[in-house]
This record gives C-alpha cells, structure tokens and sequence, in this order.
C-alpha cells in the first residue's frame, strides 16, 4: 500500500474556500444590517432613544480608549474621567465665544474639538513618566490623584469652567452647517434637530475611533501591548521598549477620552464639573469589563448596557418594582443600575471572564447549525 493512500485527502482551493466563506458571511452581514439600521434609525425613532444612543457613543469611544490601556497594555487607571473632563471643558473653551465672566478663544468647532482631543493627549503625555514607572494598582492610585486634582480645578478655575455652575457649549458646526435645532433640515418628511443631526457625527467619530482601535491591536503596537501585559521582561527580551510602550499606550488613551469628553460635550450641551468624578471612572472600567477585556465590540456593548440601564430605569420607573421615580420614595433608578450592573460584573467574572461579548457568541454558537 502507497504512502498516497494512507495520506487524508487534499480539499481542492474552490472546496477549502467554500468551507471558511460561510463563517465569515454572518459576520459580514450583521456588520452590514447593522450600518443600515444605525443610518435609518433617527427617521423612526423617539429622540429619546436617540439621545440614550448619542450618550453611549460617546461613552463607547472613552471605554475604546480604556480597553487599549487596561485591556490590552494591562495597565490600571482610575484617572479617565480626568481626561474626559480636559476634552469638554478644552472644546468649550476653545469654541466658547468668551462673552461675560466666562474666558473663550471663539475657534471653529473642528478646530475647538481637534485641539481639545490635542490637549487631553498632552495632559497624557505629562503623565506618560509615571505611567511608564507604574503598573496595576500602583498606576491606579497614581492616576486616582488626577481626578481629585481635576474636580478642584474644575471648581476653582471660574473663567474657563464656570466654577460650580458649570458652562454652556458652543454647538458643533461644520462647513456653515449647525448641528442644532435651528438647522431646517428635513429628511423625508422628518424634520431633524440637533439630537438627529449629531446622531451621524457621533455614529462617523465612533466609526472611526473603532477602525484605529482594531488596527491597532491588531498590529505591532497592539502586540507590543499585550506582551508588556503578560511580561514586562519578557516584553523587554524581545526587544520592546517598556517604558516607551507603556507611555504610547497612555497618551493615546488619554485622546480617545479627550474626544469622549468633546462627544459629552456636545451630547450634553453643557459642561458641569460633577459629571467628571470617580463614579465617571468606575463607570468606565465596569464598561470594558462587562463588555469584554481587550475588545473593542466589548467596549461599545458594555458602553451602551452601562450608560442606558439608569435611564432606561428611570422612565419606567412608574412600572417596574423596587425602582422609584423621581421624587418618589424607594430605590432610585440610578442606585438600582448600580446594583444590577455591579452584581453582573461578578457574574462575568464568575461565569464568563469573557464579557457580555462572549456571552453573545456562545449564544450564536448554539443556535448555529451544528458543524458537518
């Protein structure tokens, strides 16, 4: 008998590729179906729903950033709400017009924004040496310094934050066209305001801050990060430069939570120093957590879940048991979501160290058909 008889058959090319086509075209296609429904959605939905998707967009692009420093470069921070905090308030500064006590250079909004994002990796960049010195919980209370020292200045440093009060926001313009509800523009029949029209900004800068995320955790830097994660001398042998990675990967978190903060910005039409506290932070890690570690679809699932539970929560209020409507007696929509999600990270962590992103593909897998 023949070696050519004992060895397993070749498939032909044309076999081999019809047998890995159809793992990918689900994908594909629910990749595409949801382009197409995030494009149509503001022409059927409540602006309602839409705000709560303007919010998790832009919490989505924060908790992207994260997932490069912690997720993949292992590297603990609790100072994100910091960083956010830099982008609203420099977009706000920069597009501000300066009229009253507040301060404001009046620059385009493209401009404002770019700057701001600039400058919130700039503030990374001045604290890249002690990251680059730092990991895990030594890095997080090093980084913890920032918030308390950011939600003082935010307090204190009136003419460009407006102190307590906080202060209002420049709407986004670009090329002559306002992103406001004045704008006038009517899409088949549905007149769209400022929370339709910065739906399609925040869906392209979400876009955008996914495909650089994915690139680059996919090339030399996303590997260069996950071997300072597993081994810093490992990381070291093979010719990486720690401390410089470790720097690299902070100074680019710190922009994608710059142009989280110039998304909130925008979303929230006004810029309030005790939105950017500890709890913004927590909020932040929970997200990537939940979502999954070192994911960037994780990221933008656990996002939304965090970001739309409390206000979700709280418009239901009325009919759902336990949770209490505003000025009413009982559990507070907003304690209640803390509640839920935090007991559902100890169930991730439990049951699926994954995230709710491995959750779903372990429910796709199921109903899938079973493999020939």
């Amino acid at each position: 008998m023949s070696d050519d008889t004992l060895a397993p058959a070749r498939p032909a090319p044309a076999e081999a590729r019809a047998r890995t086509l159809p793992s990918h075209l689900p994908v594909a296609a629910a990749v595409a179906a949801a382009i197409v429904v995030a494009l149509v959605l503001p022409l059927y939905v409540d602006a309602f729903w839409l705000r709560i998707g303007l919010f998790a967009m832009a919490s989505a692009v924060g908790a992207l950033g994260l997932t490069i420093l912690f997720g993949a470069a292992g590297q603990l921070s609790l100072g994100h709400a910091f960083f956010v905090a830099v982008g609203t308030y420099g977009y706000a500064f920069l597009a501000g017009d300066g009229g009253g006590q507040l301060g404001g250079l009046g620059l385009p909004p493209l401009v404002a924004a770019v700057l701001a994002t600039l400058l919130a990796g700039l503030c990374g960049l001045l604290f890249s040496p002690i990251a680059g010195r730092l990991r895990g919980i030594y890095l997080g209370i090093a980084s913890l310094g920032l918030v308390f020292l950011g939600h003082h200045l935010l307090l204190n440093l009136r003419p460009v934050t407006g102190g307590y009060d906080g202060r209002s926001v420049t709407p986004f313009a670009l090329g002559g066209f306002v992103f406001s509800d004045a704008g006038g523009l009517v899409v088949l029949g549905v007149p769209f305001g400022a929370v339709e029209n910065l739906w399609y900004l925040f869906l392209a800068v979400t876009v955008v801050a996914v495909l650089v995320a994915r690139n680059v955790l996919r090339g030399r830097p996303g590997r260069a990060f996950r071997l300072i994660r597993d081994s810093e001398v490992g990381a070291a042998a093979m010719g990486v430069r720690v401390q410089r990675t470790k720097s690299a990967a902070f100074v680019l978190s710190s922009m994608y939570a710059g142009t989280a903060g110039v998304l909130t910005a925008l979303a929230f039409q006004r810029a309030v120093p005790d939105y950017f506290d500890l709890h913004l932070s927590i909020d932040f890690l929970a997200m990537i957590v939940l979502g999954g570690l070192g994911s960037t679809s994780g990221a933008i699932i656990g996002a939304t879940f965090v970001v739309a539970l409390p206000i979700v929560l709280a418009r239901y209020a009325d009919v759902l048991p336990l949770v209490a409507g505003p000025g009413q007696e009982g559990l507070e929509a907003s304690i209640a979501a803390q509640f839920v999600y935090g007991a559902l990270v100890v169930v991730v962590m439990l049951t699926q160290p994954g995230g709710l992103r491995a959750m779903l593909h372990a429910l796709r897998d199921r109903r899938g058909p079973a493999a020939p």
